[in-house]
């Protein structure tokens, strides 16, 4: 470690891309960094997508300004590592990361996650839909958006998969998902209007599919500003899933690239993800070892059973459908830019 801060305190500047300073602390992890280091962070494209971050690798090569490190869902990850496009790296706490949530050969590890849920400002919609069979009523025509296009936004994947679940569906069959935004969509109730804190504090976005860190950060931020946002893990279609981060293997920072990994994989910087309202991968463990923020992770909300996840063909499987899917049954109208 003293060899690779010295190394990173050399090149003295980070490349990250995609990282809203309020999804799931990252402003807090920014600066935590930046302090105990002295080294920069630079944020391109804050309001990217997993995909718009694989295709920001592609497109800048061995540039200067070509990011150092990616965070993306899992499927996105699995994607950069076949393309070659990711250095492989085992932070110090490698072994103690669930094997379901790296890759084997280290090119990837899932670093935090969340439940898919339903922000809603109380203050505009009365009452608040607390389930994805709420959603269709008529009450909310015009109301519910996604984060995003879920071809190219994990996020709004994921919200796909949760309706599924709710709807009949499974990890081996998301169609049911992409007839439940059709139905959606038809019915009026949903909305073009891309999910962004900005459109939450000015009401564009009254309800919003998202994960339960971001609607959490939205309802603490919001409080006194005119939104009374409520935060819903809904019961018939629970979803779970984690974020992957990455080194570029073309890294034009690679020292501070995987010192970054460090931090965030590190008890500090898990601990400041639980302040975000994410859970860290290494929850169990610290909570183990005694090195949780026992208070941060009271905040967390309450959710029933051990989350499943689907497995790697699953989510690729499921990531295809949705690729074929949403353009001829959703899309029309929808965005294509979103945060990761």
């Amino acid at each position: 470690m003293r060899a690779l801060i010295a190394a990173a305190k050399g090149e003295g500047a980070l490349n990250a891309i995609a990282l809203p300073r309020d999804w799931a602390n990252y402003g807090g992890l920014i600066d935590g960094f930046e302090k105990k280091y002295g080294i920069k962070v630079t944020v391109d494209d804050p309001q990217g997508s997993s995909q718009d971050e694989i295709d920001a690798i592609k497109k800048t090569g061995r540039r200067a300004d070509a990011p150092d490190v990616i965070d993306v869902g899992d499927t996105f990850a699995r994607s950069a590592a076949r393309q070659n496009l990711l250095a492989p790296y085992r932070v110090a706490a490698f072994d103690a990361i669930p094997d379901n949530q790296k890759d084997p050969r280290a090119r990837w590890a899932n670093n935090y996650g969340g439940y898919i849920s339903i922000g809603c400002d109380a203050r505009r919609v009365d009452p608040c839909p607390r389930t994805f069979a709420d959603l269709l009523k008529p009450q909310y025509k015009g109301k519910v958006s996604l984060d995003g296009d879920p071809t190219r936004s994990n996020t709004a994947f994921a919200g796909v998969y949760a309706a599924s679940l709710a709807n009949g569906g499974s990890f081996d069959d998301i169609e049911p998902g992409l007839d439940f935004f059709a139905e959606l969509r038809k019915r009026g109730n949903f909305s073009p209007v891309e999910s962004t804190s900005a459109a939450v504090e000015s009401g564009r976005t009254p309800i919003s599919i998202d994960w339960d860190y971001v609607n959490l950060d939205y309802a603490d931020r919001f409080r006194g500003r005119g939104v009374d946002w409520q935060v819903a893990i809904p019961f018939d279609g629970s979803f779970a899933q984690y974020y992957a981060l990455a080194v570029n293997k073309d890294a034009p920072h690679p020292a501070a690239a995987r010192l970054w990994q460090e931090y965030l994989f590190s008890v500090e910087g898990q601990n400041l993800r639980l302040v975000g309202y994410a859970r860290p991968v290494l929850m169990d463990v610290m909570a183990q070892d005694g090195t949780l923020d026992e208070a941060a992770a009271a905040k967390l909300p309450t959710v029933e059973g051990t989350p499943q996840f689907p497995t790697d063909a699953q989510l690729e499987k499921a990531k295809r459908t949705v690729a074929r899917g949403w353009p001829k049954t959703v899309a029309p109208g929808s965005t294509s830019r979103s945060t990761p």
